[in-house]
């Protein structure tokens, strides 16, 4: 399948050649420097829009003129990235621009390397993001549907700033979406002003009680968001509805009674009963659990839970007050049914990053120790924002792995990069491990096939060793502590002892080069 799209996407690109060089010929357009297997994007109608060509679409000359006038020139400037990083360390100007993905229709954000500015937060969510996320709701409450047979009732979802800031807010619009809440935007400043609670019959489906993780830049960057998402589930809550129909009203109701039954006053239970924001302690960031792994300091499902918990348990609500809440939040992990986290673009993925695991993974982890067993772990594709989709977690690891992480065009691109290629490696094999720790999504063909393509291939052995030997022990150590830890089980004795002997042969390499 990878090499049929390469083909595709090759006689896509060949084809634009060849319809630039006819242009050129017949006098209709400048020679456009456009080698074949470069990536491609064309303009949208809108002016600020992308889109994806078909192999069978026609390109006019004016789509092929921006090519050749804006996109690539854009696109060649992309190494002034370093030199404007000087620049700003220097104390000197640093151009401004705007901020975003280029793969998510955003061809302004090039060049990169400028100071990039972000987005007015009181249009947030955006019209258009209402749009992605409305239907990236109803794909996740199909799926769920699908595989168990009824709508779902709980969800968590973890929302990031840096991701709010590029897509103009498309995880907060999905978590409205599914509450049945739709932003209400000012006429004339698209300013987000109010919102309007959809009626039962045009929704069309049960409402899902939504519990969010926020990360410590939303919080600071966002407290408007904060704000708008606690009023809308106060608004959810108080309706008088079916409990079938709408769970946040009926869990609410449910433990209103058991707060005040515990002693509180009827406004504390109601209170504590609306915590749905959930996030760390004023001023602290991330979600506790880089640290455990990092250091190899846990035990088992309890550790990580407990770390993650005593890391997110403060509940925001109105203008981001924040109270410490455990008791509230243990509640809401153990009624999750799904924990679902977004991607908005396909420049990374998500064994790229120690935070998607701590998030989702340490979301999963908790409910699990709480529960007994696996919430649905979904990860939700917002690269084409026409249409989102959603996989499993498990779905979503393999096809990282296949498509890059034992990728020989990817291992054969870190390995220009020497150091720091041989660095990208074992961060790679960090963050699966931490995933497969936290959530039990990965199987074991891939350790074995890391394994074979990171230390046991000669070639990569042999550059990862002269160029970062620290990270050769380390691949081969945390392997080692996948096979301990019972999360990689079926593996031969052979296997193992090659990858203790690479510990040994690497830590006698650092050891040498220590004593001089």
């Amino acid at each position: 399948m990878v090499e049929l799209l390469e083909q595709t996407a090759n006689s896509l690109v060949d084809s634009i050649v060849a319809n630039s060089l006819t242009l050129q010929r017949a006098g209709k357009m400048p020679e456009l420097p456009i080698s074949p297997h470069s990536s491609l994007l064309t303009p949208h109608s809108s002016p600020q829009g992308l889109r994806p060509r078909s192999a069978n679409t026609p390109h006019s000359p004016a789509e092929l003129n921006w090519i050749h006038d804006r996109l690539l020139p854009a696109l060649h400037q992309t190494q002034q990235e370093i030199t404007y990083l000087l620049h700003g360390l220097d104390g000197r100007y640093v151009p401004s621009g705007a901020s975003g993905a280029p793969t998510r229709g955003r061809p302004e954000v090039l060049p990169t390397g400028r100071n990039f500015y972000s987005v007015d937060i009181r249009a947030i969510p955006t019209e258009s993001a209402w749009d992605v996320g409305r239907k990236a709701a109803e794909t996740v409450i199909e799926q769920y549907a699908q595989e168990q047979g009824e709508y779902p009732k709980t969800l968590a979802l973890s929302i990031w700033g840096t991701s709010t800031m590029r897509t103009g807010g498309d995880d907060l619009a999905e978590a409205l979406a599914l509450l049945g809440v739709r932003p209400v935007w000012d006429g004339s400043s698209r300013r987000v002003v109010d919102f309007e609670i959809l009626p039962l019959s045009i929704l069309g489906r049960p409402r899902v009680d939504v519990t969010l993780r926020i990360s410590g830049f939303f919080r600071d960057a966002f407290p408007n968001l904060i704000d708008l998402f606690h009023q809308a589930v106060e608004a959810v809550a108080a309706l008088n509805e079916p409990p079938e129909q709408n769970p946040l009203a009926a869990q609410v109701n449910q433990e209103i009674y058991t707060w005040q039954t515990a002693g509180l006053t009827i406004e504390q239970a109601a209170q504590r009963s609306n915590y749905r924001i959930f996030g760390s302690k004023p001023g602290a960031y991330g979600a506790g659990l880089q640290g455990l792994i990092e250091s190899q300091n846990w035990t088992d499902d309890q550790d990580l839970a407990r770390a993650y918990m005593n890391w997110s348990s403060y509940a925001y609500t109105g203008q981001g007050e924040a109270h410490s809440a455990p008791d509230a939040f243990a509640d809401r992990l153990r009624q999750l049914q799904i924990v679902l986290h977004n991607q908005d673009n396909r420049e990374h993925d998500l064994l790229d990053s120690d935070d998607y695991y701590q998030f989702q993974g340490g979301l999963t982890a908790s409910v699990r120790s709480l529960t007994g067993k696996n919430p649905e772990t979904y990860f939700g594709d917002h690269s084409r924002p026409e249409n989102p989709r959603v996989r499993t977690l498990k779905a979503e690891i393999a096809k990282v792995y296949r498509s890059r992480v034992v990728n020989p065009k990817w291992i054969a691109g870190v390995m220009r990069h020497g150091y720091k290629g041989a660095f990208e490696m074992a961060a790679t094999v960090d963050y699966l491990f931490a995933y497969d720790a936290t959530t039990h999504c990965v199987e074991d063909y891939m350790y074995q096939g890391i394994a074979q393509a990171y230390l046991f291939d000669s070639t990569v052995q042999v550059f990862i060793q002269q160029k970062n030997p620290w990270a050769l022990r380390d691949m081969a150590e945390r392997l080692l502590e996948a096979h301990q830890r019972q999360l990689w089980k079926t593996v031969d004795l052979k296997t193992l002892d090659q990858l203790r002997a690479i510990v040994h042969q690497a830590e006698g390499i650092i050891e040498g080069q220590a004593n001089g």
